[in-house]
């Protein structure tokens, strides 16, 4: 996996910290506190210039509160998520929709579609999170990321490639919530990365979704499949 001087650390499940070749922090979806993949030396993580949320649910912003008021990260989400979280005393956030992209120290970061839902739980229930979506970051240097939070495969995921052409994706693989190796193998096909890195599996029982599935999937394709170690940092 080739990147270009920066650094992905997989901090279990689909919360990623993405550190940039000029000192730059983007957490992906964090759940670290609760999260039994994440490693104990990240429950705190101190250092977040940007979060990005994909969807409403627990195990993609569990952390999102108390992370973006202890590093004051800039906090992007759909519309939705970002008025919820701004009612949870977050300071600093931009809501956005499908479609549009947002520039924060040279960093683009456009959200796409997803296939999946959105609500947010909360002591008197669960309220509406708006749309799930997806992430394509591009960085300063130029190296693409898409983050496909929560997803079933769909076609449109080639407009994805078209239009970004990213160099590595995240893609989930654990099943029953999300895609499983099958659905994750197609859709690098449409997709056409460089790398792919398998999450959104094997935090509980029923995301049974394996990586070396994938990765017999995709042997002899042009795409590399990277199975990422929790709190290990690839650079």
């Amino acid at each position: 996996m080739n990147l270009e001087g920066a650094g992905l650390t997989w901090l279990g499940h689909a919360t990623f910290l993405l550190e940039t070749a000029r000192q730059r922090s983007i957490v992906v979806d964090p759940w670290l506190v609760g999260n039994p993949k994440c490693p104990q030396e990240f429950h705190q993580l101190d250092r977040a210039d940007v979060i990005l949320i994909t969807h409403g649910h627990f195990d993609h912003m569990g952390s999102a509160v108390d992370l973006a008021k202890r590093t004051g990260a800039t906090v992007i989400a759909n519309f939705e998520i970002a008025s919820f979280l701004e009612g949870q005393g977050v300071e600093n956030t931009v809501g956005m929709n499908k479609g549009g992209t947002v520039s924060v120290n040279e960093i683009q970061i456009t959200m796409v579609h997803a296939e999946h839902s959105s609500g947010i739980t909360t002591p008197n229930g669960l309220v509406y999170g708006g749309e799930a979506s997806g992430f394509v970051i591009t960085l300063e240097n130029g190296l693409t990321v898409y983050h496909a939070g929560d997803t079933n495969v769909f076609g449109d995921m080639a407009h994805i490639a078209a239009l970004y052409a990213p160099d590595i994706a995240l893609l989930p693989i654990g099943g029953h919530f999300t895609m499983s190796p099958k659905e994750a193998a197609y859709a690098v096909g449409l997709l056409k990365p460089k790398t792919v890195v398998p999450m959104h599996y094997g935090t509980f029982p029923v995301l049974a979704g394996e990586p070396q599935a994938l990765a017999d999937l995709l042997a002899g394709t042009a795409t590399e499949v990277v199975v990422a170690e929790p709190g290990h940092t690839y650079r």
